[in-house]
């Protein structure tokens, strides 16, 4: 789409201006106009600009006119005293939502290219990536991943978004990584618990053991080996045990016996000395015997009772006696054997329940690193099915290649290419370009820049300030 004829009347610093659809140089001193005629035709386009005052001072009413050889025809017309003028037409027709269709005709890039020569390499990149046209929406994204990655910014090329979800410091990155760490750090303590659980463990095994029934036979056997050393013990020491019950009675009989003739041979001395009392004393001498056989009754029923209480106590023990003591040793070593055992069940557990959660992340982690190699495959997939809309043009990890070299390693001269390149974007659209202060340019570039426009095929209207006094438009 080219343009036939532009018309401006009282805008900016323009009072009349009329032009057709050749390629041209506007050159002159600051305040001749030149810039008004690319701002004049911004305006056109986007209804809008950076200027304060659009109309010309003293004027009421500013007007630019803009046709193509399709059919298309802007005209605008901006006022002082009433609401602003604008008719967007095609074929004759007026276009529904002007502003909305004229977006669709041109792309700021074209408004200024050389600007894209200073903006920062993200910026640049970001650009030439929109370029790449491939249709996609939040459906496709979920369709890929299963979800919708909250990481990422989807005001981007669908590229840089690729880029992002698998970056990284994309969570899909970062939570396999943190799996990967989890799951070494559970391995070495599956390894520490295995080196401190015996070889061939069999955990039902040692669950299952009651180890409470040997220990209640360990402590029948001894109780017993110890009944069966107390029969023995008592069995075999009752003539002495006898013994010394008939010594403890004749020692207290020797005694009573020594102590009533002692008693005897006083009373006899007292009967001497004392005659008058010899009748009394004779009654209580006759009266010594009886007293003597009393207490000694008592002695012999004690003696009785200790020797039928001890004979008693031997005959609980005589069914042992002829028994041999049980060893225990080996018991008290099964027991000990099943102490330990039973000591590792719950590390064993502990560790069944990590070899259970390590396959759980390896799963994760494998999912995750499935959705990371997704993200860097589909690039390639996209790129060799979309139109690809510079010459050279590749992506790597979401960064644009020409020919091989990011951006900041082209020559200015590569990068002046690049700008008509990357402002051409709409093969259907609006085919002009607009270059403000060429001056800024040597002249091998700006020559260079001029004939690249030319061998594209565009319209371009370029700005020189110089030292002249009027505005000269040069055709080109």
């Amino acid at each position: 789409m080219n343009i036939t004829k532009i018309r401006i009347r009282n805008l900016f610093g323009i009072t009349e201006y009329e032009g057709d659809g050749s390629s041209i140089e506007l050159s002159g001193k600051n305040g001749t106009g030149k810039t008004s005629v690319l701002d004049a035709i911004k305006y056109a386009l986007k209804n809008k600009s950076d200027r304060k005052y659009i109309v010309k001072n003293g004027a009421l009413e500013g007007e630019i006119l803009i046709e193509t050889d399709t059919g298309l025809r802007i005209n605008r017309k901006a006022r002082t005293n009433q609401a602003d003028y604008k008719s967007v037409k095609n074929n004759g027709a007026e276009v529904g939502s002007p502003e909305t269709f004229l977006k669709d005709v041109f792309t700021d890039l074209q408004l200024n290219p050389v600007e894209f020569m200073g903006m920062t390499e993200k910026q640049q990149n970001a650009i030439i990536l929109d370029m790449i046209e491939y249709p996609w929406d939040m459906k496709k994204i979920k369709e890929w991943f299963g979800e919708i990655p909250s990481w990422v910014s989807y005001d981007q090329n669908i590229l840089c978004v690729l880029n992002d979800i698998q970056s990284e410091n994309g969570e899909y990155f970062r939570n396999r990584t943190d799996i990967s760490r989890d799951i070494r750090n559970k391995k070495a303590f599956i390894q520490e618990i295995a080196d401190n659980i015996p070889p061939n463990y069999d955990v039902n095994t040692w669950e299952t053991a009651n180890i409470g029934e040997l220990y209640q036979k360990i402590e029948r056997i001894r109780k017993d080996n110890e009944t069966i050393t107390k029969a023995k013990t008592l069995l075999d020491s009752r003539d002495s045990k006898v013994r010394k019950f008939e010594a403890d009675r004749e020692i207290k009989a020797a005694a009573l016996n020594r102590e009533f003739e002692n008693r005897k041979v006083q009373i006899e001395k007292d009967i001497i000395r004392y005659q008058e009392q010899i009748k009394a004393w004779e009654l209580e001498k006759d009266g010594l015997l009886d007293k003597q056989s009393d207490k000694m009754a008592v002695i012999e029923k004690e003696y009785e009772a200790n020797v039928a209480q001890y004979d008693a106590e031997v005959e609980a023990y005589k069914e042992f006696k002829d028994k041999e003591v049980e060893d225990v040793s080996e018991l008290v070593s099964q027991a000990e054997e099943m102490e330990k055992m039973k000591a590792h069940i719950n590390e064993y557990h502990r560790m069944i329940h990590l070899q259970n959660e390590v396959e759980e992340l390896a799963y994760k982690t494998q999912n995750l690193t499935n959705l990371i190699e997704k993200a860097r495959s589909l690039p390639g997939e996209i790129l060799a099915n979309c139109n690809i809309p510079i010459e050279g043009l590749t992506v790597n990890d979401g960064t644009p290649l020409i020919n091989g070299l990011p951006i900041s390693n082209l020559s200015d001269g590569e990068k002046l290419d690049l700008c008509i390149d990357v402002a051409i974007q709409n093969p259907k659209g609006l085919q002009i370009i607009l270059i403000d202060g060429v001056e800024r340019l040597s002249t091998e570039w700006k020559e260079r820049l001029y004939e690249k426009c030319k061998n594209k095929g565009l319209q371009f209207i370029a700005t020189r300030t110089t030292d002249d006094e009027d505005l000269t438009v040069v055709e080109l």
